[in-house]
């Protein structure tokens, strides 16, 4: 559904315009609902339309409050979740409390992932996939079964 890495303009109302190439699906199939939270290992975003979300969201209550480790994810995930919805123009309100925990500026990455985005401050980005790139180059990924199933 969603995939590429979009460069971005974080706006002077602190939005940001989705790309042209997502907004036809996000406005047919989900009404232009999202919902935007942290993630839980990075410093960047995840934006997900609503009915992806809802399906998260239904995971995320079948796991206890009394197991440490599923209560953290549970706050970070939920406890920040934002409703947010794209104006006619394709546009994107970004809360301030999740803008400071990605640190956010004028230059964004959109980063399509499948069924939903990532959201990251754009140098951060690059930091992150050189990082990853050469972690992989080094052999310092393990490769799961799923990945060795893949012919690239």
């Amino acid at each position: 559904m969603f995939r590429g890495a979009n460069n971005l303009t974080l706006d002077s109302k602190n939005r940001i315009t989705i790309p042209t190439r997502y907004r036809e699906t996000l406005f047919a199939d989900f009404d232009g609902k999202m919902v935007c939270t942290l993630h839980t290992e990075s410093r960047c975003l995840l934006l997900y339309p609503l009915p992806e979300w809802e399906e998260l969201e239904l995971k995320l209550s079948r796991l206890s409050d009394m197991n440490p480790s599923e209560r953290i994810i549970k706050r970070i995930l939920l406890g920040n979740a934002t409703e947010c919805e794209l104006d006619k123009n394709g546009r994107l309100l970004l809360n301030g409390v999740l803008r400071q925990h990605a640190n956010l500026d004028k230059n964004i990455m959109l980063v399509g992932l499948f069924n939903k985005f990532e959201i990251w401050n754009e140098a951060d980005w690059q930091a992150q996939m050189q990082q990853g790139i050469s972690a992989n180059q080094n052999g310092k990924i393990e490769p799961t079964e799923r990945l060795l199933d893949l012919s690239l």
